[in-house]
């Protein structure tokens, strides 16, 4: 049995069961934060798809940015090879998420996906209907610390830049259930549209589009506590979110290994 056929044993604290169908990709996250601000209910609403409902935590909606490096990318039966090869199969990315459900299944929603790969961006885009855009990122670690420097070179995706450094705090550890902390981070699928749309305009997505449901599984998130000082972000604007002042949650994650499914129509 592969490790990652062995991934799929480790799944009673999933918040519903596996896919039945066969997976397709393997990917590894790693040296992630999580950095998470409180944005308004109703300036949210405006920006996400009419066909899935806002998830949020006491009344509260949140929105995310979380750089981290991939490695170990790549179509099933390709897990073996090692992740130091040339991209696509290793690459910086930053994301910028928020909290979404449709039906019984609570999950992300992407607002942006920047990577310096341009084959995972094309890929991506093409087969999964993810907002990914080009950029040129920098990450460097010294000291236990991650300095990560990140910046738009696609049209897609309008202005966006981020720059900070991070570094864990403490050892790892589980989110209870019913914390904040866990509603965050334990999430097993992320909903699209299947009309690609730009970045900078979400009004652009065809009403006609449908909603799509990638399902993804890995163990519980192994967090840690973090510290992080972020010079740059502006990496939300684009979607009319300013995220002034320090994060107001902070989380960092070693590695995480990932099975993805093909998306399917909700």
């Amino acid at each position: 049995m592969t490790a990652w056929n062995a991934l799929l044993a480790e799944h009673t604290h999933r918040p519903w069961p596996l896919a039945a169908r066969p997976w397709v990709m393997t990917m590894t996250w790693a040296d992630l934060l999580f950095a998470h601000w409180t944005v308004p209910v109703e300036k949210l609403r405006e920006r996400v798809p009419p066909s899935l409902e806002l998830d949020t935590f006491d009344g509260r909606a949140y929105l995310g940015v979380v750089p981290f490096r991939m490695e170990a990318v790549g179509p099933r039966g390709l897990g073996w090879l090692p992740s130091r090869l040339p991209s696509p199969r290793a690459f910086p990315e930053l994301n910028v998420r928020t909290y979404v459900r449709a039906g019984e299944k609570p999950g992300v929603f992407f607002f942006s996906l920047d990577a310096t790969s341009r084959l995972a961006v094309w890929g991506a885009r093409t087969f999964f209907d993810l907002p990914y855009v080009n950029a040129e990122i920098h990450v460097a670690r010294e000291d236990g610390s991650f300095r990560y420097e990140s910046r738009r070179r696609d049209p897609r995706g309008g202005e966006g830049a981020f720059a900070g450094t991070y570094r864990p705090e403490g050892e790892p550890y589980l989110a209870e259930p019913g914390s904040l902390e866990h509603w965050l981070t334990e999430r097993y699928c992320l909903y699209t549209i299947d009309s690609l749309y730009t970045v900078d305009s979400l009004n652009a997505i065809d009403p006609r589009g449908r909603l799509r449901r990638s399902e993804v599984h890995h163990v519980q998130w192994p967090l840690r506590r973090a510290s992080a000082e972020i010079e740059v972000n502006t990496v939300a604007e684009a979607q009319g979110f300013e995220l002034v002042g320090p994060a107001e949650h902070l989380h960092f994650v070693d590695r995480i290994d990932v099975l993805a499914w093909w998306p399917e129509d909700v």
